[in-house]
């Protein structure tokens, strides 16, 4: 005599016999959907701007020229000019300090990109051998859709 033992119970007691149905029902793919919507109505827009990432990259390309006028200044010894123009920095040094004309333009590592909009509070500035600016007042330059950039007077300093 066999003993028989109960398979595994079925979940769907009506279904017996039937297989059963597995996948989304139509009101979850109905709502992500409308979450898909939501999303490229406001996401996509401010992701796929491309004016805000040049702006940002604007921005973030100007800081480092300056901070690299101030490390050159430093390692050299020597004073470096800053002038702002809209679309962008021009670095240049005083190789000859008795004359105290900066007539030599500094080596970049890359070539800067650029961009439009640049405005500062000086038309142009002096990183001096100490790594200080040769002005009062810190240096405000402002880039249009971006934060404005700092330079600290005393430390040189270059900061959001």
């Amino acid at each position: 005599m066999s003993v028989r033992t109960p398979g595994p119970r079925n979940p769907y007691p009506r279904l017996k016999g039937r297989a059963v149905a597995r996948g989304f029902t139509l009101i979850e793919l109905i709502m992500v959907i409308v979450i898909l919507g939501v999303l490229a109505v406001y996401a996509a827009p401010r992701m796929f701007n491309a004016g805000d990432f040049n702006a940002r990259g604007f921005r973030d390309e100007t800081m480092s020229l300056l901070r690299f006028a101030q490390k050159t200044a430093i390692a050299q010894r020597r004073t470096v000019c800053v002038a702002l123009n809209a679309g962008g920095v021009a670095l240049t040094m005083d190789t000859t300090p008795a004359d105290g004309a900066c007539d030599t333009a500094v080596v970049l590592p890359n070539t800067p990109r650029g961009g439009s909009g640049l405005a500062g509070s000086v038309a142009a500035f002096n990183y001096t051998p100490e790594g200080r600016t040769n002005q009062a007042a810190a240096v405000t330059i402002t880039i249009p859709s971006t934060t404005n950039i700092t330079v600290e007077a005393v430390t040189g300093y270059v900061h959001n």
